[in-house]
């Protein structure tokens, strides 16, 4: 977004064509306390990115802007670096700035086929036929085709996750004493309002005076030469919009009825906050297409499959705001292979594919985005549309022993269990909308809202015990929906050895390594074990399977080897704590002993009867513990098994994971470890050997190189004082200069503080040294303008001597 804005102000500069931008900045109005403890938050984390924001009391809000109605307010969050651009300008000046650089811009001309060579295992493009039977030579496409972008890739033979909709906003007729307000956005009623610019030289209007003297606000940050219309545009996201299945190829240019039944909420909340609106005219409307996508937020990126297709498309009416700075990670995504910056968030293989040709999945999480697109961010929240897709071998099981359920990947795994009733996930009512009747009781909605706070959740005290259970006796965690892939042929073992920075130690033995760019990014961290002469199991964490699976194909296509997904056909049971060896060594004839499976090892053989399991002695919360690896079938009789053999052992879900994991440490991908985040920032190189006898692994170089040098930002783990939830993006402190934010975080059960960790930047642009880190006084911002003394914590928190991952228990066993 802040590149956006760069773009928007020296456009004109370089091409003669205003973009029309005008910094007249932002409201965003709170109804409700926690609304405005999300507003806090988010003018905390912008400290740490230089974007100036206060949170203003309700009558500095009035004095800011005379016309808003404040009575229902509990106050607002004001970014005076905000504004509103010209699209028509914007449009302009970038196409003219293109043809300057060489560029040519065919307009109205139909695509018909997009030209390409391969086969089944994979594609290239080598042109584009237009209309007329021309044809363009290229190996670079990139589909920005908006709502018309599924029908373009259709002419490679993908599907794409996006649906097309009717979105509208309405202009006002002229407001007296509107002109240069800021916009406004008033999430709990889900309206929009800003101003429109104008050309018209009538409605301008240049601003000398801007703010009531009672607003503190800096006047260096003022915008004390605007210029900008006195009409409004009027929008929002309503709970029923209009879906557009049939996508017309002949509406480019055309504009719907608006349908003032669906819009009208939007008129009733603008007129709350603006009551002026209410004898105010409207003097246009306008009703397109515009595309939204599953989780509300763009596809970009190569299509996987198709070696230079690329997607520029479904940015969910945020397509200027975040034109951009999309724009020039998907240029360096197509020059340089890879985006300067992770972008992973906006990488279609956050999917899974089986999901991107979902008709029924697509639409509702479509729906549900679109509705929900300004409700407050919970970091607990969970949709309830395009659920029970993808179901582990667990999932029945699970359901009787009331697991409340998250979603990732469009798996169900189980986030943690309730005490005393089923919690199932029921079919999606679309919140009502399209006559659908809302469920007169949902079990499970009320205890995911139960959760959405930014106190302690409500399944605080269940997590604890889980983790307890798990400290001092056994806990069983189903994590099936693990990516599982084999790499095997005669390069093998050269490929694995090209794409981990750490080293394989033979048959039988597991590793847990990285995997980087040529940057030294993490793209991934999994576990690789050795399961024949030239067969290597990998396993991938869920989330990621897509992004893993993708970096791993794409980067052995050199070798002679054949990569396979075999994730459905395996269930993962992990069994954690100090009773686990015992607990299983009853279920099978393994040498489950210290000596004969040590850690970081792996066996096959049977479990509970059930033959061709694999067992591999890992932990991801700090436990002597065992992943078993179970064919499909033999799924429900192992878990039937352990729970029998043992009554003490408790059910336990990705919650308490996330609490012990961080108590120790252990870091998760695309949390505290990112494509921009190397092994030297994240203090990883225990699992890189720089040393390893191969001339060059993936990154090798520019990790070496970080490691001489030093770098100027680490990552480092930090306790608050004060007994507080941590809930991500807190800004961090050191000797009172923010020096970062907070990554990933969870509350630490066992040591009974809450445990964040984030990267820290040298402000200087210095190396961090240990005496940098430890010399400093740090503080973790929760909420805008209160800090918390917080604690430097340079080891685990929990057991950082690995004793108990050893085994090594005492009489606690």
């Amino acid at each position: 977004i802040r590149h956006t804005r760069d773009l928007a102000k020296s456009l004109e500069a370089e091409t003669g064509i205003s973009t029309g931008w005008v910094e007249n900045g932002g409201l965003f109005t709170a109804n409700n306390h926690e609304r405005l403890s999300e507003y806090h938050r988010l003018a905390t984390l912008g400290k740490y990115f230089d974007i100036p924001a206060q949170v203003l009391s309700p009558s500095d809000t009035k004095a800011l802007y005379p016309l808003m109605n404040v009575s229902d307010l509990k106050g607002a969050l004001y970014s005076p670096g905000d504004g509103t651009i010209d699209p028509s300008g914007w449009v302009a000046a970038l196409t003219k700035g293109a043809r300057q650089l060489g560029a040519k811009a065919y307009e109205h001309t139909r695509v018909q086929a997009i030209l390409t060579t391969g086969d089944d295992q994979g594609k290239q493009v080598t042109g584009v036929q237009v209309e007329g039977g021309h044809v363009i030579k290229t190996k670079r496409v990139i589909n920005c085709g908006g709502v018309w972008a599924p029908a373009i890739a259709k002419l490679v033979g993908h599907d794409i996750p996006l649906c097309a909709m009717h979105h509208a906003y309405v202009v006002s007729e002229r407001i007296k004493g509107i002109q240069n307000m800021p916009n406004i956005r008033d999430h709990d009623a889900s309206v929009y309002l800003k101003l429109q610019v104008t050309n018209d030289e009538e409605d301008l209007w240049l601003a000398n005076a801007f703010l009531v003297s009672s607003v503190a606000i800096v006047a260096s940050e003022l915008p004390w030469t605007l210029i900008c219309g006195d009409v409004l545009q009027i929008g929002g996201y309503e709970p029923n919009p209009i879906f557009w299945p049939d996508v017309d190829p002949n509406f480019a240019f055309s504009l719907f009825e608006l349908n003032w039944d669906v819009f009208s909420p939007h008129i009733d909340g603008a007129v709350n906050r603006i009551p002026i609106l209410g004898s105010t005219g409207v003097r246009s409307t306008v009703c397109g297409p515009e595309s939204f996508t599953p989780d509300h937020k763009a596809l970009l990126g190569p299509l996987p499959g198709v070696s230079g297709f690329y997607l520029g498309c479904g940015f969910n009416s945020a397509g200027i705001m975040l034109a951009g700075g999309c724009g020039r990670e998907l240029a360096e995504w197509v020059v340089h292979g890879r985006p300067s910056l992770d972008m992973f968030s906006y990488d279609i293989h956050r999917f899974h594919p089986s999901m991107l040709g979902h008709a029924t999945w697509n639409k509702e999480r479509s729906h549900e985005a679109y509705a929900k697109n300004y409700a407050i961010v919970f970091r607990h929240d969970e949709p309830l549309a395009g659920r029970n897709i993808r179901l582990t071998p667990f999932h029945r099981e699970l359901t009787k022993a009331n697991c409340v359920f998250q979603t990732r990947h469009g798996f169900e795994r189980p986030g943690y269990f309730a005490s005393a009733e089923v919690v199932a996930v029921k079919p999606y009512t679309y919140y009502g909308a399209y006559n659908n009747t809302i469920h007169s009781t949902d079990k499970y909605l009320a205890a995911i809202q139960a959760d959405n706070t930014f106190d302690w959740p409500a399944s605080h005290a269940l997590v604890g015990r889980e983790v307890a259970a798990c400290r001092t006796h056994a806990a069983l965690f189903d994590q099936s929906y693990f990516g599982k892939f084999y790499l095997d042929g005669p390069e093998a073992t050269a490929a694995i050895e090209y794409l981990c920075t750490n080293q394989m130690k033979g048959e039988g033995k597991t590793v847990y390594t990285l995997m980087c760019n040529d940057r030294g990014g993490v793209e991934c961290d999994l576990t690789v074990s050795q399961v024949g002469p030239h067969t290597y199991y990998i396993v991938a964490g869920g989330a990621s399977a897509t992004h893993d699976w993708e970096w791993i194909r794409a980067n052995t296509r050199q070798f002679d080897v054949t990569l396979t997904d075999r994730t459905d056909e395996f269930g993962v049971l992990s069994l954690q704590g100090p009773a686990s060896r015992r607990i299983l060594q009853t279920l099978t004839s393994l040498d489950l002993t210290a000596d004969m499976l040590p850690f970081s090892s792996h066996v096959v053989g049977a479990v509970a009867g059930i033959a061709g399991v694999r067992v591999l002695r890992l932990t991801f919360v700090g436990e002597l513990g065992y992943e078993l690896h179970i064919p499909k079938a033999g799924c429900a009789a192992v878990y039937a098994a352990i729970m029998a053999a043992d009554a003490a052992v408790v059910n336990a879900g990705y919650l308490c994971m996330d609490s012990m994991s961080v108590e120790k440490g252990y870091k998760h991908w695309h949390e505290d470890l990112r494509s921009d985040d190397t092994p030297v920032e994240a203090g990883m190189l225990f699992a890189v050997k720089l040393g390893k006898p191969i001339d060059l692994f993936l990154g090798k170089h520019a990790i070496a190189a970080q490691k001489e040098r030093g770098v100027a930002k680490k990552l480092i783990g930090l306790t608050p004082n004060d007994p507080i939830p941590l809930h991500g993006n807190e800004a961090i402190w050191r000797n009172n200069v923010c020096v970062g934010f907070i990554r990933r975080c969870a509350y630490g059960h066992t040591v009974g503080q809450s445990v964040g960790y984030g990267y820290i930047v040298h402000p200087d642009g210095h190396v961090i040294t240990p005496a940098y880190l430890s010399d400093g006084t740090y503080e973790i911002e929760p909420l805008n303008e209160r800090r918390v003394p917080a604690t430097f914590r340079p080891k685990a928190v929990f057991d950082p001597t690995n004793t108990r991952v050893q085994g090594n228990y005492g009489d606690l066993t």
